[in-house]
């Protein structure tokens, strides 16, 4: 035997063929995938705005002046006479004088300030993600010979089967 340890090796090994390892014959390796994927994105995304603004400012300013004046200034004379000897003799005089005055003022102002806002906002945003995947591989290693199997036949622990996911 040479320095060469390949495992289990067959008692019958004489060195001029292969070592096999898994016992038996030639074997023939078959290779099996199944697969599914499914993706799903589903994105939404929604703004709805609304604003609205009303300012009103105002000033009133109201000024009214009313004036009246009256004068009023007479002067007279009176003068009469009677003669031939019944002798009469009569005068008379006079001042009249008047005055009347008004005056009236009339301010008004007014200051004044009026605001309203109003706003209005909506948002929506949806994001759906949906991934299912499943996979299956499988490995058959199908020999001629060994342990009484017939053709075709799997012999137990010369196959290997995995499960791998994405």
């Amino acid at each position: 035997m040479s320095e060469y340890d390949g495992g289990e090796l067959d008692p019958g090994y004489t060195g001029d063929e292969q070592p096999d390892t898994y016992g038996g014959g030639g074997a023939e390796y078959g290779q099996y995938e199944t697969g599914q994927e499914h993706q799903s994105l589903d994105q939404l995304h929604q703004v709805n705005a609304s604003e609205s603004d009303y300012d009103n400012q105002f000033n009133v300013y109201e000024q009214d002046h009313a004036a009246a004046e009256s004068t009023s200034f007479d002067q007279g004379r009176h003068v009469e006479f009677t003669g031939a000897d019944g002798s009469h003799y009569e005068e008379s005089n006079f001042t009249s004088y008047d005055h009347s005055a008004v005056e009236t003022d009339h301010v008004f102002a007014a200051e004044g300030s009026e605001s309203s806002h109003q706003a209005e906002v909506s948002t929506l945003d949806a994001l759906q993600e949906r991934i299912e995947s499943a996979f299956t591989s499988v490995t058959e290693a199908v020999t001629g010979g060994g342990s009484g199997g017939g053709p075709g036949e799997v012999e137990g622990g010369n196959s290997g089967l995995g499960v791998a996911s994405n």
